[in-house]
C-alpha cells in the first residue's frame, strides 16, 4: 500500500513537470518554433479548430514561421486569429502561405517573460507540493485506521519528501533553462 502511494504520487509529481514543460514553451523566445502557434484556435466552418488541422506550420528560418494552409479559403480566418492572439504576431499572406515574421524581443520584453516563466515555474512548484501533501495525508489515514505501523508511515513521509525535493529540482533546472533562452540575444 505504501509503494502504491509513493508511486501514484510519483506519477502525478511528473505530470505536473510536463505541465510545467508545456506551459513554459508557449512562453516565446527570439526563435521561431511552430509550437509557438498551438494555442490558436481558427474558426473552421462555425467550428473552432486548432490552427494545426487547417495548415502545416513549418520553420522558414529562425525569425519567421510559414503556415500552409489546406483550405485557400480560410487565410482571412487564419490571419484574424493570429493577430487577435495575444502573441502580438503580424501575419503575411501570399497565397496560400501566411509568413510570420516574429519581431525581436527588446531588453523590457525579455525581463516581462522571465517574470511570467517565474510565475509558470512557482505554480508547478506548487502543484508538486500538493501531490506531497495528498500523499502525505494518505499515509496519516493508513497509520490512522491500523493498516501500517506509525514507523512505516514516517518513512513514507520522508521518502515523499525525498521525491518532492527531487521533482522541485527538476523544475528549477527546467526554469533556468527557459530563463536563458529567453535572455539570449
Amino acid at each position: 500500500m505504501i509503494e502504491e502511494i509513493k508511486s501514484n504520487a510519483e506519477e502525478r509529481m511528473a505530470k505536473c513537470i510536463e505541465a510545467a514543460k508545456a506551459q513554459m514553451a508557449k512562453v516565446r523566445t527570439g526563435r521561431a518554433h511552430p509550437s509557438l502557434l498551438n494555442t490558436i484556435q481558427v474558426s473552421y466552418y462555425g467550428t473552432m479548430t486548432p490552427l494545426t488541422q487547417v495548415g502545416n506550420v513549418t520553420v522558414e528560418d529562425s525569425r519567421t514561421l510559414a503556415v500552409t494552409l489546406f483550405d485557400r479559403s480560410m487565410t482571412q480566418a487564419v490571419e484574424k486569429a493570429i493577430m487577435s492572439s495575444d502573441l502580438g504576431l503580424n501575419p503575411m499572406s501570399a497565397g496560400a502561405t501566411i509568413r510570420i515574421p516574429l519581431p525581436a524581443l527588446t531588453e523590457e520584453r525579455r525581463r516581462d517573460l522571465v517574470k511570467v516563466v517565474r510565475a509558470e515555474a512557482e505554480n508547478s512548484r506548487i502543484a508538486v507540493r500538493n501531490v506531497r501533501r495528498d500523499a502525505n495525508s494518505e499515509f496519516k489515514t493508513l497509520e490512522k485506521d491500523k493498516a501500517c505501523s506509525e514507523d512505516d508511515a514516517r518513512r513514507g513521509e520522508d521518502d515523499i519528501q525525498k521525491i518532492t525535493d527531487s521533482f522541485i529540482k527538476q523544475v528549477d533546472a527546467v526554469l533556468a533553462i527557459k530563463e536563458a533562452e529567453l535572455m539570449e540575444v
